[in-house]
């Protein structure tokens, strides 16, 4: 049986596991090129896979259409808006997803991006290595208050970090929250117009469905205290980019942290791109060594598991 591995992250930290599942019987095509498939190369390589392991490449229905023997996919990460779920299910194809492998990685991640808009830390280094020598003035994150929207694995992960840096962490999800979390994570349980309203930071962690798509537009923003800063490392599309861009020039919000956006990599010329009071990382929150090596595991073992031992 063949399985189609698209990340690139298996050719430098999942060798191990292609050799295991070798060793299993299985037929592994990887990506070592260095490079993203193109479409119509993703196309051939999977129209006779039995499993794929897939990371942003789009799965449609017209590419699912065209992998006729598949039955499993597994995501490389968490977020499955790029797979045809309805789909899968009508046609019985199983779908993973490596939940909890990268948590860590995003919740410092958001840490790391609170701090470089806090000290100024982008346009002070370029600045010196420009022999600039400017010396803004940052801002203390502990005392401030973090909203964190969707309280899953990354959302607890960074509720630990905050309280370690001495945040107040406000926390808001769709589903109920257990008291035993709320007081092993230290959090105070708001409604999301609470957070809205009174949070410094606010950091979003949840999946891109309907009912989250530009859950934070021009309402949102107008409500949001003028010195907040946004922050984004869940899916492009959950924040109205333009209702975004209109806040940061107005001072409705002093600035905005993504790693995520709604066409990755953005145009050329974007206008979110040139204000000083946004940030965009390429989304790789997720990426460091130890996350692709839990995440290169994990998936590999739901391959198996599901193609093989079921």
């Amino acid at each position: 049986m063949k399985v189609v591995i698209t990340p690139r992250g298996f050719a430098k930290y999942g060798l191990a596991q292609i050799e295991w599942m070798r060793s299993k019987g299985l037929d592994v095509h990887y990506n070592d090129t260095g490079l993203a498939y193109t479409h119509q190369q993703f196309l051939e390589l999977t129209k006779d896979a039995d499993a794929i392991i897939v990371g942003v490449d789009t799965m449609n229905k017209s590419m699912l259409e065209n992998a006729k023997n598949l039955k499993v996919i597994c995501k490389f990460g968490v977020g499955t808006d790029n797979i045809d779920l309805d789909y899968c299910k009508e046609h019985n194809i199983f779908v993973g997803r490596t939940v909890g492998s990268n948590s860590k990685s995003v919740a410092e991640h958001v840490i790391a991006m609170m701090f470089n808009e806090a000290k100024n830390l982008y346009g002070s280094l370029k600045e010196v290595k420009e022999f600039k020598w400017h010396k803004p003035t940052g801002r203390e994150i502990s005392g401030k208050s973090l909203g964190i929207i969707g309280f899953g694995m990354i959302g607890r992960y960074l509720a630990d970090f905050a309280n370690g840096l001495g945040m107040k962490v406000c926390v808001y999800d769709e589903l109920k929250i257990k008291e035993e979390d709320v007081l092993k994570h230290q959090v105070t349980v708001c409604s999301f117009e609470e957070i809205l309203k009174s949070c410094d930071y606010i950091s979003i962690h949840v999946p891109l469905l309907e009912s989250t798509k530009s859950m934070i537009s021009e309402k949102e923003f107008k409500i949001m205290k003028k010195e907040a800063c946004l922050v984004n490392a869940a899916r492009g599309g959950i924040v109205d980019e333009e209702a975004l861009y209109n806040a940061l020039i107005h001072g409705e919000i002093r600035s905005a942290c993504f790693d995520v956006y709604s066409t990755e990599p953005p145009a050329q010329g974007d206008k979110l791109l040139k204000l000083s009071n946004f940030y965009l990382t390429p989304h790789t929150a997720a990426r460091t060594q130890e996350s692709e090596k839990r995440t290169c595991k994990m998936s590999s073992e739901i391959i198996v598991e599901h193609l093989l031992e079921e």
